[in-house]
């Protein structure tokens, strides 16, 4: 045990504060409160003490002690829960595979702003308005401010004009600030002024400012426009409506529910509001040492709720805890109403406890039973993880392949309503990059791929997905530029970290937990890309391979060559076949002379050489051009 440890210990005072255990690199591994500093330390090292596996081993690990002394009880636990988000100790129940709640981003630094929809704050100039509680809300409202104020959220560049605008502009979802003449800066800024009050929820200056509007429209006999602000304070009256209604229908209130088996936990969150279900939350451990659900619980409360701009009426846990009435103090506190921590022991409260338990206990079993979700969920899943405009129908992924610059090839796989399609796989042969250049050889296919689709005026795919990380996206977003094709979504995923980027929203890398089927939609589209790719440079280089080998012969050439490849195709099939047959293809001469090489080249039994059959469509080049 620790010596070090234990005698700073017995000098600590005796007032409330937060202690920090260290590593030898001086890295937090446990951070804890207390009402009494010097009695909560010391009772790590008493002799007599009942055996605790995840504190035996975190005393081990301990080579020094801090502690932050602070004057109530409340602070103690607010401090923790600081600290415990900002150094994540690994001794430390941490909040994991937690769903945040979304902002609506509005890019009001830029010339012709813009809204998204994002779960990340950042300090980039724009104004954030949220979190929106359900989530849904939050694509609900943006949904509304591209049909009504046509305001858009698109990864077009508006710096500059482009020669013609993108689909949003024709179904009436943007004014089309990107070309230049279809809107007026002033026009544009006068809606992202009342996009701005709805966001901010000055619903009322927002009314007041259209009903003004719509008359003098209607003064000046532009019958046109005044209609225009008619419809939108219409739709500002209604959503006013609905959210009166949605406020005055029952208590807010959160209920949690776990199941746990060994060192396996899941906890379900439902957040009940006006009396109605409107979202669940899943939170999964795989690791825990020593569940103990008194410990658990306050700790996770903590995390989940102290920093929460929402809090509900009441919470209500599975169990009580020690530190409940100070949690619910200080969260009342910062609310500025009462909040409730409660553990209901009968009635309807007890029942809806016992629900939420059960639906931790189904979550429990699809996450660690690994049970398949519904391809439905899945892509809904994926559709809110990269903030997509429609849910996709098909997608289309591109992968290159090439071994140390050679035979650059690359291959598109699709993915549609619900299943690789492969009769719409697509190969390419990189023919203007000389040398090993990823990005230039991304930038050709996916420029082929959609200049073709543009000719032949076919639909662009709902997703386009990129094996490789930012430099790859970037490559295959300058050839959709060269031809004119902006706002189309397009995302990638980097390779061994797993992380997805999203075209216009590089600066946001999304990390999906591993078990996120959303992300195994992804590796399985992207893996099928990569296994297409390699399998037609295998052949590719193979062909070469069987090409150069016929070429050797002497008195054999390339008309004779081309002849045999199209009949045979394999050097498998023409070791089988006798001089007889093959001279029914060439002449009687050359057919002696290949099956003599074939045979002291390759002799029976043998498994050298290429033995893969070389199709039309999978020959290189040097090959393909003699047929």
């Amino acid at each position: 045990m620790n010596q070090h440890c234990r005698e700073k210990a017995e000098k600590l005072p005796d007032q409330p504060g937060v202690y920090v255990f260290k590593d030898e690199n001086a890295k937090p591994i446990y951070i804890g409160k207390a009402k009494s500093l010097r009695s909560r330390v010391r009772s790590y090292f008493q002799e007599f003490r009942p055996s605790d596996e995840k504190r035996d081993l975190m005393l081990e690990a301990a080579c020094d002690l801090e502690t932050i002394v602070v004057d109530n009880e409340k602070e103690a636990m607010a401090l923790e829960n600081n600290l415990i988000k900002q150094f994540r100790p690994r001794y430390n129940i941490l909040l994991r595979d937690d769903k945040t709640y979304p902002y609506i981003k509005l890019t009001a630094n830029e010339r012709f702003p813009r809204v998204y929809v994002t779960r990340r704050l950042k300090k980039d100039g724009s104004v954030y308005y949220g979190p929106y509680f359900p989530a849904n809300l939050a694509y609900r409202i943006v949904d509304l401010v591209h049909r009504r104020f046509l305001v858009p959220s698109c990864t077009v560049d508006l710096t500059r004009y482009h020669p013609r605008p993108c689909l949003q502009y024709y179904i009436k979802r943007c004014q089309g600030p990107c070309v230049e003449g279809l809107t007026t800066p002033e026009r544009y800024a006068e809606s992202v002024h009342m996009v701005r009050m709805l966001l901010a929820g000055r619903e009322g200056d927002l009314m007041r400012d259209l009903h003004q509007r719509m008359a003098a429209a209607s003064e000046s006999q532009e019958y046109e426009e005044a209609a225009r602000y008619r419809d939108l304070l219409t739709t500002v009256e209604q959503l006013r409506e609905r959210q009166k209604m949605a406020a005055t229908h029952g208590e807010d209130v959160d209920i949690l529910g776990f199941h746990q088996e060994g060192r396996l936990l899941a906890v379900n969150l439902f957040h009940l509001r006006g009396g109605r279900t409107v979202d669940r939350r899943e939170f999964f451990w795989e690791d825990l040492q020593d569940f103990k659900p008194q410990e658990f619980f306050p700790s996770l409360l903590q995390q989940l709720y102290l920093d929460q701009q929402y809090l509900p009426d009441e919470i209500l846990v599975p169990l009580d805890f020690e530190d409940r009435a100070v949690l619910e103090e200080l969260l009342s506190e910062k609310r500025g109403h009462a909040v409730h921590v409660v553990t209901p022991q009968g009635g309807r409260k007890r029942a809806f406890l016992e629900l939420v338990a059960r639906n931790a206990r189904h979550s429990f079993e699809r996450r660690f039973r690994v049970s398949k979700p519904g391809s439905r969920e899945v892509i809904d899943d994926l559709t809110e993880a990269l903030d997509l405009p429609k849910v996709p129908e098909r997608i289309e992924c591109f992968d290159v392949s090439h071994i140390q610059g050679t035979d650059i090839v690359a291959s598109m796989v699709v993915w549609e309503s619900g299943r690789m399609k492969k009769s719409d796989y697509r190969k390419f042969i990189v023919k203007s990059v000389p040398q090993n250049d990823d990005f230039a050889s991304m930038k050709e296919v996916v420029g082929r791929r959609y200049r073709r689709l543009q000719e032949e005026k076919k639909p662009l795919p709902d997703l386009i997905l990129i094996d490789g990380g930012v430099g790859q996206l970037h490559a295959a977003a300058a050839a959709l530029e060269n031809l004119q094709i902006i706002n189309q979504p397009m995302a990638s995923i980097a390779k061994k970290e797993e992380i997805l980027f999203v075209l216009g929203r590089e600066n946001e890398p999304i990390a999906l937990d591993h078990h996120s089927p959303a992300l195994h939609l992804v590796q399985l589209i992207r893996d099928e890309a990569h296994r297409f790719a390699v399998s037609f440079h295998r052949a590719r280089r193979k062909g070469r391979e069987l090409t150069s080998d016929l070429l050797k012969i002497p008195g054999v050439g390339e008309r004779t060559v081309r002849k045999v490849l199209a009949q045979f195709g394999s050097v498998s099939a023409l070791r089988s076949v006798s001089a007889e047959e093959l001279s029914q293809v060439v002449r009687a001469s050359q057919a002696k002379l290949i099956c003599d090489y074939l045979r002291s080249t390759y002799p029976r039994g043998s498994t050298a050489g290429p033995t893969d059959e070389i199709s039309q469509d999978t020959m290189p080049g040097s090959a393909r051009h003699l047929l």
